[in-house]
C-alpha cells in the first residue's frame, strides 16, 4: 500500500509524533521482520518500529546484502509494514540502493513514497576492499537524501550511518565522529554508529554529537538498560536483527533437537497456538 492509499493526514501525524520522540528521553524503536511480528510490536506499546535488511532478506533466504535484495522488493517490505501498524516506522533503508547522488535522489523519493516517518542511509559500499564511501561522496549522499525529502514536502527523519565499526575501521570511534560530525552539516536529523558496546563510547558519541539525537544499536545482552542509556544521552534504541534472531534460534533450536535425537522438548516454549490466532483474528478477522 503506498501514499496514495492512505490519509496524508495520518502519515503527517505519524511523522510528527516520531520527530517528537527525538526531543528528550530514550526510547526503543523494535524491528519487525514482517506484518506479523510488527503487530506484536505495536500491541506490546512500542512508540515506533523500525524495518530490518536482514531480517527481510533471511526471510527470504537471502543473505543481508544490498545485492540480494532488490530495491523494489524492499520497497514493497517497507508498504507493507507501514500499513499493518499505526505507528511511525523508519525504514533501514541501507546505502539508498544507489551510488551516486542522481538514483539516490530518485530511490529516496520512492521510499517516503511508501509511508515511512524516517529513514536511514549508511556509508557501507558493500565492497570488502574498499567498505566506505570516500567522505565527499559520503556527505554528498546524504544532502543529496535530505533534498530528496525536502522536495517531498513530507517532514521524513533522516538518519546518517556511519559503518566503522561494523566493517573493521582501525579508529572506529574517531572514524565514526569525524563522519556523523559531518553527515548533520548535510542535514541529518538523527546520527547512528552502529556497534560500539563500551560505555564510555557510547557516551563520548552521544556528547560529541550534542544537540543531534544519537540511536544506539543493542542486539546482545550487553549489561545496558534503557534508563542506563537514557543517562548517557542516548535517544533511541534500535535492535536490528536481534528479534529476527532471537524467532531463529527458537526456531533452530526445536529443528535441530527433532533432526538429530527425534525428541521435540524444545516445543515446550512454544508461544500458545490459541493466543497467536485470537490476536490475529481480533486484528484481521470480519467485524
Amino acid at each position: 500500500m503506498l501514499l496514495g492509499e492512505m490519509s496524508m493526514d495520518l502519515f503527517m501525524a505519524r511523522r510528527r509524533a516520531f520527530r517528537a520522540l527525538h526531543e528528550s528521553g530514550c526510547f526503543v524503536i523494535p524491528n519487525p521482520w514482517d506484518v506479523g511480528s510488527a503487530m506484536w510490536l505495536q500491541a506490546l506499546g512500542f512508540p515506533a518500529l523500525a524495518t530490518t535488511s536482514s531480517g527481510l532478506a533471511f526471510s527470504l533466504g537471502l543473505p543481508d546484502a544490498e545485492w540480494a535484495v532488490s530495491r523494489d522488493r524492499v520497497l514493497s517490505h517497507v508498504a507493507a509494514i507501514v500499513a499493518s501498524t499505526d505507528l511511525p516506522v523508519n525504514a533501514d533503508f541501507e546505502s539508498g540502493y544507489a551510488v551516486e547522488p542522481e538514483p539516490l535522489m530518485e530511490n529516496v523519493r520512492l521510499c517516503i513514497e511508501t509511508g515511512v516517518a524516517g529513514l536511514s542511509i549508511e556509508d557501507n559500499t558493500g565492497n570488502p576492499a574498499s567498505p566506505l564511501f570516500d567522505l565527499d561522496l559520503a556527505v554528498e549522499r546524504i544532502r543529496t537524501a535530505k533534498t530528496a525529502i525536502k522536495a517531498s514536502g513530507a517532514n521524513v527523519l533522516l538518519t546518517a550511518r556511519a559503518e566503522c565499526y561494523l566493517v573493521g575501521h582501525p579508529q572506529p570511534l574517531a572514524e565514526s565522529l569525524k563522519r556523523l560530525t559531518a553527515y548533520a552539516e548535510a542535514g541529518a536529523d538523527v546520527l547512528y554508529a552502529p556497534g560500539p558496546k563500551d560505555p564510555e563510547e557510547i557516551r563520548t558519541i552521544v556528547r560529541e554529537l550534542h544537540p543531534k539525537p544519537v540511536n544506539l544499536l543493542i542486539v546482545a545482552d550487553w549489561g545496558i538498560t534503557v534508563a542506563m542509556a537514557e543517562d548517557w544521552g542516548v535517544r533511541r534504541i534500535s535492535t536490528g536483527s536481534a528479534l529476527c534472531r532471537a524467532a531463529w534460534g527458537g526456531f533452530l533450536r526445536a529443528a535441530r533437537e527433532i533432526a538429530g535425537g527425534g525428541s521435540f522438548t524444545s516445543l515446550r516454549e512454544n508461544a500458545p497456538f490459541a493466543e497467536l490466532n485470537e490476536f490475529f483474528q481480533g486484528r484481521r478477522g470480519p467485524g
